[in-house]
């Protein structure tokens, strides 16, 4: 980042946790300063301390948190990441949790709960008055990654016979409701919502206008059990800001807001970039054993399609040992298909998780990238069998290799993006579980086309 960009990110209140800020915090903590760690976390952001009970080590994280006690902002607790914030649970006592909870909006309250034992969230919950408490048992009872857990029960909602002098009075004169909020929802008797009313258009009506006139039908609503990733693609097509959500009985239950689903977009594009990679849900906070055992079992799979590949090599062993320079080339053609297959998957994979590949276009896609990998195989084709040829003198060779380059790039375009879509059919985590197939198969074909080649015209 520029300097002139640091400048702005502090003008404006953002900022970075630079190694010397680091140390004084640290220090701070290991000399049990309290008053001084206070004054320096005045200044910053939720987010920025979440970010610094983040990178400690385990032991000043635990020495932090007990140091600043019930001074810690509550919504700290909700900016911190899901691994971090279950070691924090187990640090933090009790009535610290019960004040966090209370003070925090219901969404983000529950992002709290959710990471609980449960015989911990049960004591929490049964020292919150009961009002507060059925709200947050209502949204935990949804699944865990539903809009009904996304959504902050806190709303304005109003029938539609109220005028906006009624509704001005009411918002004014009513403390129980929510700090920030942009839109008003009209309800009918049974609270099914019928429309929304934009703040801006109350603020610029005339007092005597009643709400109903006001309303726009045109809004979308969301069912308490979707799937959040659905709802992040809803607010993403449809450019929302908020969206509410109403039970199985349609009645209005709360309402997302785009902040929730800023971080869900995050999260699940940081997720599937760790599925990719082979890595689960690995985060900078875990362990060496922790870490070590999420990596054992696909390091293990790709053991075994290692062997597999091995063992189509076995299957050309004589041809191998007549002619050496067959072992000094095949790595070039998996090493291509490898990276080809890897390139289709990646875009087969986000295609998929932005939902713009469907049924209706799959063909044309598939056959997009079938053309895609012929003619980048052509063009690797002549340049590999070239350098191939002119390196060992033959030209002979630089066909076969040539050939070769061509099958395995087109193969993997298919594998990149067949197996994909294949495993989402049978709701398979494609982001999780492509990469493995996807180069073995490349490794396969790629070793048996080349070395199938060079024994059929070669030798």
């Amino acid at each position: 980042m520029s300097e002139t960009a640091n400048e702005h990110m502090q003008e404006q209140g953002v900022e970075n946790l630079t190694p010397e800020a680091y140390e004084l915090i640290s220090g701070l903590v290991r000399a049990d300063d309290r008053a001084a760690l206070l004054k320096e976390l005045e200044s910053r952001h939720e987010s920025d301390i979440a970010e610094i009970i983040t990178v400690l080590a385990s032991d000043l994280r635990t020495a932090f948190l007990k140091l600043v006690g019930d001074a810690l902002d509550p919504e700290v607790f909700a900016e911190l990441d899901d691994a971090v914030r279950d070691d924090v649970l187990q640090i933090v006592d009790t009535d610290t949790l019960v004040n966090t909870v209370q003070q925090l909006d219901s969404d983000d309250a529950v992002f709290v709960l959710e990471d609980m034992a449960d015989d911990e969230r049960q004591e929490v919950l049964e020292k919150i008055p009961q009002t507060e408490r059925m709200v947050l048992e209502r949204s935990l009872d949804f699944p865990e990654d539903s809009a009904g857990r996304l959504m902050q029960s806190e709303f304005i909602s109003v029938p539609p016979f109220w005028t906006v002098g009624q509704t001005i009075d009411y918002l004014r004169e009513t403390e129980d409701l929510p700090d920030d909020f942009l839109e008003i929802y009209i309800i009918d008797p049974t609270h099914t919502p019928i429309g929304v009313v934009h703040l801006a258009e109350v603020l610029r009506a005339q007092r005597p206008n009643a709400m109903e006139a006001l309303l726009h039908e045109d809004f979308f609503i969301i069912q308490a059990e979707t799937d959040r990733e659905e709802v992040a693609l809803l607010f993403e097509r449809y450019n929302l800001v908020t969206a509410p959500v109403v039970d199985e009985d349609q009645r209005l239950i709360g309402v997302i807001t785009a902040d929730d689903v800023f971080e869900v977009i995050a999260e699940e594009a940081g997720e599937d970039i760790l599925r990719l990679g082979g890595v689960g849900d690995e985060a900078v906070t875990d362990t060496v054993l922790e870490t070590a055992q999420g990596r054992l079992s696909w390091l293990f799979l790709n053991l075994l399609t290692a062997i597999a590949a091995s063992l189509v090599i076995g299957l050309f062993d004589a041809s191998i040992e007549k002619m050496v320079a067959l072992a000094v080339l095949m790595p070039i053609v998996a090493s291509m298909g490898g990276n080809a297959g890897t390139q289709t998957l990646t875009i087969t994979v986000r295609a998929l998780a932005t939902q713009e590949l469907l049924p209706v276009n799959a063909a044309r896609l598939v056959y997009r990238e079938l053309g895609v990998g012929f003619l980048n195989g052509l063009v690797f084709a002549v340049i590999t069998g070239f350098v191939g040829g002119v390196w060992f003198n033959d030209m002979a060779l630089g066909l076969v290799l040539a050939a070769a380059m061509i099958v395995n790039l087109v193969v993997a375009a298919m594998a990149g993006i067949l197996i994909p879509i294949g495993l989402n059919r049978i709701n398979i985590d494609p982001a999780l579980a492509s990469s493995v197939f996807v180069t073995t198969v490349t490794d396969v074909i790629g070793f048996f086309a080349f070395l199938g080649f060079a024994t059929i015209f070669l030798l």
